[in-house]
């Protein structure tokens, strides 16, 4: 059997809002974790209920190294949200992942550094696969709605999340495309895509190109004020992207296929006795299934 579906939208830059919401309220949630970037825009699309987090916080007060990441995942978990998909302004290492285009990623490699990564720690261990770290299911129904709304969007593709605030060095740009392979950079989808894993949280990742990073010859170096426009219009296409999708998802959600409803079955190796209370009571949302499974 399956659950309810309710969507959980985080905005990177230039996307802080949702309109069209029915019963829309920007609700206060408290984490074991802190507090989250910002209170939560919770309403319903179509019927779908949805929460709504801009990652940065309104106004942009956070930098990418200072998202409260475990506290915002918790936070959706916590209300109750199925599949989360992240909406991120990213750099462009091809030619033709042009900007104005989206990107549905499929593969990061982490080079952030100083954030925490995980729940889980010391008194209470736990190692989860990221081997394919998005899901394939919601994916597939962000690709459909993009395409919808006349949005070029390539499927595919792999993030390189890097820690900034800066933008990379010329030298940097070229390593990541020419040797590594990467098709797009950001911020801050490390540790955020772990993070949801580790909460058992269908995660899809969404790169709308603003830009070429620095590598490309007839572009230079990356500048603020140059991707503004393409920021606003990439935001509000998103926007449409995220009101055709539950259309596309099925409201009595079934298990998903790729498991990632079930990412702790087997992840836990520190034994009951020997757990810390104190971190197993902060596990309350993101693994309170498999820490306090119900009685039989």
């Amino acid at each position: 059997m399956g659950n309810r579906m309710m969507i959980g939208v985080i905005g990177g830059s230039g996307l802080y809002g949702m309109d069209g919401l029915r019963d829309a309220e920007w609700r206060s949630v408290d984490t074991p974790w802190g507090a989250p970037s910002d209170s939560i825009l919770t309403g319903a699309l179509d019927g779908t209920p949805v929460a709504f987090l801009p990652r940065h916080g309104r106004g942009h007060v956070h930098s990418p190294s200072s998202v409260p990441y475990r506290a915002n995942i918790d936070a959706l978990k916590r209300l109750g949200v199925t599949d989360v998909i992240s909406v991120s302004a990213c750099g462009s290492f091809r030619e033709e992942m042009a900007p104005g285009d989206f990107v549905m990623v499929d593969q990061f490699i982490d080079r952030t550094r100083g954030r925490a990564t995980s729940f889980f720690g010391a008194g209470c261990v736990a190692h989860v696969s990221v081997a394919n770290p998005t899901c394939a299911r919601l994916s597939a129904a962000c690709a459909e709605a993009a395409r919808a709304t006349g949005t070029r969007m390539h499927d595919g593709g792999t993030y390189l999340a890097m820690e900034g605030p800066q933008f990379s060095t010329l030298a940097e740009s070229r390593l990541y495309r020419e040797v590594w392979g990467c098709d797009v950079i950001g911020m801050t989808a490390m540790p955020e895509a772990k993070l949801a894993r580790e909460a058992e949280l269908c995660y899809a990742c969404v790169a709308m190109i603003t830009d070429y990073d620095s590598w490309h010859p007839d572009h230079g170096e990356v500048d603020v004020t140059a991707i503004i426009t393409t920021l606003t219009e990439n935001a509000a296409r998103g926007c449409k992207m995220i009101a055709g999708l539950p259309a596309r998802l099925e409201p009595d959600r079934p298990p998903c296929p790729c498991g990632c409803d079930r990412a702790l079955e087997h992840a836990l190796l520190t034994a009951p006795g020997a757990r810390d209370a104190d971190l197993v009571a902060r596990l309350d949302a993101v693994a309170g299934r498999v820490l306090d499974p119900p009685s039989t």
